[in-house]
């Protein structure tokens, strides 16, 4: 941890966006040793978790039209538990430099003799669009782009600000109406595309998007602040780059004993990029884990899952389940299309009375578990091969019922219990298919060579990696030479036989094959490496 001086100092510091993840480890590390916090009305109310119990904490924020501490008395304070010996943090939303009032703190400090460092912190101007997937830059749309204030909208060039393609406005919630007026009136196209990003980076964050023209019809009688409001071209490339939304189910705490065990000691995945690759739509579970012992995480969906083109063949199924001895579930979309179909012919778990179930992996035990029941046999190697080495009964005359993918499934499985006397009805139960593009932050990754390790917890992740990134490459390349220096992480053996089929080898393999083995892998690689 940073070990604040002795002697009195003040340290001017960015909060960043808002949330807690964003604030950097040397900010958090001043927090965490700091004896006066004296803070801004938009900084959240998260980090005043992060400074010593016996910290003296001053909320000095300016409101508009309400009392508010004066930038004079701010100064003062500084100066006064500077000259005391105390450690101050002064605490800013953003970066302290950007629309911060510093340069007054900063003047008083130093005529009175007081030693100050400056610590930066993102600036909303540049988190909120890119928390929106707005670009601030293009090399068609959008060469340049202003920051700006429109506190005192009346003191702006508008006529200049006009001609710029891209603006970003701090303090504008209010006076949208006649932020738009003067831009309209100085050239903009009332076609101009604008969005307004609020609450930027935290559980509130909201988005409008629209146009100079009918911006105010969007978000007439709204409460608009704190926000940035972005006009230009840009803003419509939001719908095509905007990120998944961010999940804040982790808690505060979590979240500041993340950054402590950081700023503590390296974890075992520190400096590592991860490529994680996952069905569109999946929970990022896996991701946080690798995050909270130190990895830099970049998603790729490789695996969008949906209906099967027909429903018949499972529906039919269902309708005579009373027929079937087992029913066999490999994969959590497997049960979850099943139990949709059942419901959908006004049944429920009750229809399976007489069925018993075997799942594969402990992934689809739990989810099972979502629907109130539970697998009479899990195999104890979570793999298919495991399921026919030991299932618990002689299969031979028994019937089961297979739902399954559509297409390129389990043939080996079917094959053996077809082998051992079982028949076995194969339906499709869902369909699983390749996505249309490469997210842009996981192909600049892979074409920079910026990824260590790349994960994959399936063979059709594998296939449609291969398939995605084929569409980067040069014409004739190989997918293996991107992936020369690069670790390929599998959750088990089927997945690990595709790996060496499409790329020639798999360095890491999990030996229980879970998300949680996989993770215990990495683990032990990285410490190895």
């Amino acid at each position: 941890m940073t070990k604040i001086e002795e002697k009195g100092k003040v340290y001017l510091v960015g909060a960043g966006p808002g949330d807690v993840a964003y604030l950097t480890v040397k900010a958090y590390n001043l927090l965490a040793a700091a004896q006066i916090l004296v803070y801004d009305a938009l900084v959240d109310a998260q980090l005043l978790q992060c400074v010593p119990p016996d910290c003296l904490k001053l909320d000095v924020g300016k409101r508009g039209g309400k009392p508010s501490t004066t930038q004079t008395e701010i100064n003062k304070l500084l100066i006064k538990y500077c000259q005391q010996g105390k450690q101050v943090v002064r605490l800013k939303s953003g970066d302290p430099l950007i629309f911060g009032r510093c340069t007054s703190e900063i003047e008083a400090l130093k005529a009175s003799g007081c030693d100050f460092e400056l610590i930066p912190g993102i600036s909303s101007a540049l988190a909120a669009p890119l928390f929106a997937g707005i670009p601030l830059t293009d090399p068609v749309l959008s060469r340049c782009f202003a920051v700006l204030t429109a506190h005192e909208p009346e003191v702006l060039d508008w006529e200049a600000l006009s001609r710029l393609e891209t603006l970003v406005i701090l303090m504008g919630g209010q006076h949208l109406p006649e932020i738009v007026h003067q831009l309209v009136q100085h050239g903009r196209s009332h076609l101009t595309p604008i969005a307004i990003i609020r609450w930027a980076g935290t559980p509130r964050q909201q988005i409008w998007t629209a146009q100079l023209g009918n911006i105010l019809e969007q978000t007439t009688g709204l409460s608009l602040s704190p926000a940035v409001i972005v006009v230009g071209e840009v803003v419509g490339l939001h719908k095509y780059l905007q990120p998944e939304k961010i999940d804040y189910q982790d808690s505060t705490t979590a979240q500041i004993q993340m950054l402590s065990n950081l700023s503590a000691s390296p974890q075992p995945l520190t400096g590592k990029t991860i490529l994680v690759t996952r069905s569109v739509g999946q929970s990022s579970t896996f991701s946080d884990r690798l995050m909270k012992l130190g990895a830099t995480v970049i998603e790729m969906p490789t695996l969008e899952i949906g209906p099967p083109s027909s429903w018949e063949a499972l529906d039919d199924a269902i309708a005579h389940l009373s027929q079937f001895d087992w029913l066999i579930l490999t994969s959590s979309n497997g049960i979850d299309y099943f139990f949709e179909r059942l419901i959908a012919q006004g049944k429920d778990t009750r229809a399976l009375a007489g069925v018993k179930i075997a799942v594969v992996g402990e992934k689809t035990a739990n989810s099972l578990k979502q629907y109130s029941l539970q697998a009479d046999f899990i195999p104890p190697n979570f793999v298919a091969d495991s399921l026919i080495e030991n299932f618990p009964e002689e299969l031979n005359g028994k019937k089961v019922l297979f739902p399954r993918v559509e297409s390129g499934g389990r043939e080996v499985l079917v094959k053996e219990l077809t082998l051992k006397g079982a028949k076995v009805i194969e339906v499709a139960a869902y369909q699983s298919c390749c996505p249309s593009d490469i997210p842009p932050a996981a192909e600049l990754a892979l074409q920079n060579r910026k990824v260590n390790v790349i994960t994959f917890a399936s063979s059709k992740t594998v296939q449609f990696f291969e398939q995605l990134t084929k569409k980067i490459l040069p014409e004739n390349s190989d997918v293996s030479q991107l992936l020369e220096s690069v670790c390929i992480a599998s959750i088990g053996p089927q997945t690990s036989k595709t790996c060496h089929d499409l790329f020639g080898r798999v360095d890491v393999e999990a030996q229980e094959y879970t998300l949680d083995g996989l993770t215990q892998a990495l683990i032990t690689w990285a410490t190895n490496y």
